[in-house]
């Protein structure tokens, strides 16, 4: 499905252009954590993530489901993504996210790899700020 949502277009842009963003969570005991992620896809207006259920990351989301990503771009440009965690066991978009990412393929070797674990952010919202003076730009997805 092509992305038709100009707010949507802008952030989707960020990540793909950024490579790789970081999450933060609260974490089990109650604390912040935060590790490099990367963005898999958009489809029906969800920005899609993986991970493992194998990782504590994985049970910090279960337990404290609103996290929120920061990425950088160019000109010292950064955007903060926030929303819900909602995991999704949709074979297809497993396939299409195993099938897109060299990383994720030689991890699960499968996309039914049953450790394989997608997710979107249900209610997002994103920033994107610099240092130009301009004021930034909020979205809701």
């Amino acid at each position: 499905m092509p992305i038709t949502s100009s707010p949507l277009n802008a952030v989707h842009s960020f990540l793909v252009k950024s490579q790789v963003q970081y999450l933060a969570t609260i974490g089990l005991d109650d604390r912040p954590k935060v590790r490099p992620f990367q963005f898999m896809l958009e489809e029906g207006g969800r920005l899609y993530f993986c991970t493992s259920n194998q990782k504590p990351v994985f049970q910090e989301m279960q337990k404290h489901p609103y996290v929120e990503f920061c990425a950088s771009g160019d000109s010292f440009s950064w955007l903060r993504l926030r929303g819900k965690v909602v995991f999704s066991n949709d074979p297809v978009l497993k396939a299409r996210i195993h099938d897109a990412s060299p990383i994720v393929k030689s991890i699960y070797k499968t996309p039914d790899n049953p450790t394989f674990e997608i997710f979107y952010l249900d209610g997002a919202a994103a920033t994107i700020a610099d240092f130009s003076g301009n004021p930034p730009q909020t979205f809701k997805l």
